[in-house]
This record gives C-alpha cells, sequence and structure tokens, in this order.
C-alpha cells in the first residue's frame, strides 16, 4: 500500500483490534489485584468464555446470546477463584493455575463431544459474530469501544467512588477495613466478579469478533500478557492501557511485515517479531521497567479476628 495515511489509519486499527482483549482482560485483573486478589487464571477465563461465546453464538445464531454465555462462564471460574481464594483462604496463584488447566483441558474435552471438530467450534457466520460498526476495514465492532470506554471508566470507579475507596483500602489494609465494620470479603467478592465481566467480554471478543469461532489454545496466552500490563503500569488503569497498546503495536507490525523484504535484510523473520509480545511480557514481569509496587495485602489471605 502506498498511501502512508492509509497505512497509518490500518495499522492503527490493527493495533486497537488487536489490544481490545487485553485491555478488557487488565481492567478486569486491575480490579482483582487492587483488591489483594493476585489473578494468574486471566488466561483461563478468558479461555473458557471464548469457548462459550462461539459455542452458544453456532447453537442459538445469535453473537449476543454468546456474549452472554462468555461472561456467564468466566464469571464461573471467577466465583471459583473467589471460593478458594477469600472463602477459604488458599494460595491464590495455585488456584489460578488450577484455572488456567482447567479452562485448556475441559474447552478442548467438551469442543470434541459437542461439535467432534478436534475442539473447534464450528464457523462463525453473519449475524452469530460481532461485526464492524463503521469502519469495515478497521473491525471496529461494539466491544472495541467497550475497551476504549472501560478504562476511564475503571479509572472514575477505583479512584473517584466509596467503593473505589474501599477496594483499594483492603488491598492495603483489610483489617482497618474490617474495623470500619466493612465486609472484606464481600468486597473482594466484587472484585473478583468484576474481573468475571471484563474477562468474559475479551474472551467474547476473541471468538466471535476477532475471530469466527473457537479453536483450542486461542487465547495464546494474552491473559498473561495482560498481567504483565496490569503490573507494567503499577496498577493503575491509564498506563496499564499503554501497555496493552504496545503489544497490540508489535502484533499490528507483524501482521505488516509478513513477506516484507528489507534491503540488504531479505525478507523480516515473522516469527520473531511475533514472538516480541511475549518477550517483552517476560522483561515486565521480571522488573526491568522500573519498579512496579503491588498493593501491600495482595496475595495474602485474610482471616478475620475474633
Amino acid at each position: 500500500m502506498d498511501d502512508p495515511l492509509a497505512l497509518l489509519f490500518l495499522t492503527a486499527a490493527a493495533t486497537l483490534r488487536v489490544a481490545t482483549p487485553l485491555i478488557l482482560c487488565a481492567m478486569g485483573g486491575l480490579f482483582s489485584e487492587r483488591s489483594g486478589i493476585i489473578d494468574v487464571g486471566l488466561e483461563g477465563k478468558m479461555l473458557m468464555a471464548a469457548f462459550f461465546a462461539a459455542a452458544v453464538a453456532a447453537v442459538t445464531h445469535s453473537a449476543w446470546w454468546g456474549v452472554a454465555a462468555g461472561i456467564a462462564a468466566a464469571e464461573v471460574l471467577a466465583l471459583l477463584h473467589g471460593l478458594a481464594c477469600i472463602t477459604y483462604r488458599g494460595n491464590q496463584v495455585v488456584s489460578g493455575v488450577a484455572i488456567n488447566i482447567i479452562a485448556a483441558g475441559l474447552t478442548i474435552v467438551w469442543g470434541n463431544a459437542w461439535f467432534q471438530r478436534g475442539g473447534q467450534t464450528p464457523a462463525l457466520e453473519g449475524g452469530e459474530r460481532l461485526l464492524p460498526l463503521f469502519f469495515p476495514r478497521a473491525g471496529d465492532n461494539i466491544l472495541v469501544y467497550v475497551a476504549l470506554v472501560a478504562v476511564p471508566l475503571t479509572w472514575w470507579i477505583v479512584t473517584r467512588t466509596r467503593f473505589g475507596l474501599r477496594l483499594r483500602a483492603v488491598g492495603e489494609m483489610p483489617l482497618a477495613v474490617d474495623t470500619a465494620g466493612i465486609s472484606v470479603p464481600w468486597l473482594r467478592y466484587r472484585a473478583v466478579l468484576i474481573c468475571g465481566l471484563f474477562t468474559g467480554l475479551a474472551g467474547a471478543y476473541i471468538a466471535i469478533a476477532q475471530n469466527a469461532g473457537f479453536s483450542r489454545d486461542m487465547t495464546a496466552g494474552q491473559g498473561f500478557i495482560a498481567l504483565a500490563a496490569v503490573i507494567f503500569g503499577k496498577w493503575r488503569p491509564f498506563p496499564a492501557l499503554g501497555a496493552c497498546l504496545m503489544f497490540g503495536l508489535l502484533d499490528a507490525v507483524a501482521i505488516r511485515l509478513q513477506g516484507v523484504r528489507l534491503p540488504g535484510l531479505g525478507e523480516v523473520p515473522v516469527q520473531l517479531i511475533q514472538a516480541l509480545p511475549y518477550l517483552l511480557t517476560v522483561f515486565l514481569l521480571a522488573g526491568f521497567i522500573g519498579r512496579a509496587v503491588a498493593p501491600k495485602a495482595i496475595g495474602v489471605p485474610y482471616e478475620k479476628e475474633h
């Protein structure tokens, strides 16, 4: 394509399109982690949501029933995580890993049992998918705009509302919150349920908007990338958005560089470029980008004193 403005527009659109599930998932993870609950199960909730969104959309021929099913599936796993970590005060990392394993296994088993397609769902067409609203080439379906609105909404809830104040307090000093007569478990359950809502939307987007059906392990580590974005953003919405867009840009560039030959270097090794988001995730999680100070009570089960 010779028109630089058109190329810039398509690259920006591709960046936003790829970053949308990361943004949604990161906002969900931010709520959970600000309440003191580590959530490495973002990946599993997204994957389960993607499967149920595609499966229900294929059966009902309705994208919106698919979105609802995706949210419901993610909420079930969010409740399971809350039950393990909040009610029974289990290890939060182990619970998250277990959710990832459960989702990876069950989506394949159910996919084979229901559709006999090797873990895949039937290809979605027409009203079974969320289609672009204004710019067909940009893929700007409604969940892209939901993701963009989710960032300032998350900022406003966390920093400007009574619920947000209590949420931040329970992630820092749960004993003080309990002493004030506020239920620590109920606050944390609400946080993980909000996380389930966002990860459900993210999974539904991947299956019925970004793609046209479910395939095994299709989230491909995006939950971990979203978690890295939350850490990179120091548990703040707008810096986390910047990290998600950075990951999205790397993926968009990888798509644009497929088959491109650079003078003196030959064809660009697309596999290396595709690995960049995951390499960047490792660097961010290893703490190479500044020092990220987590909420003080994160990962620490709270037991009410008697």
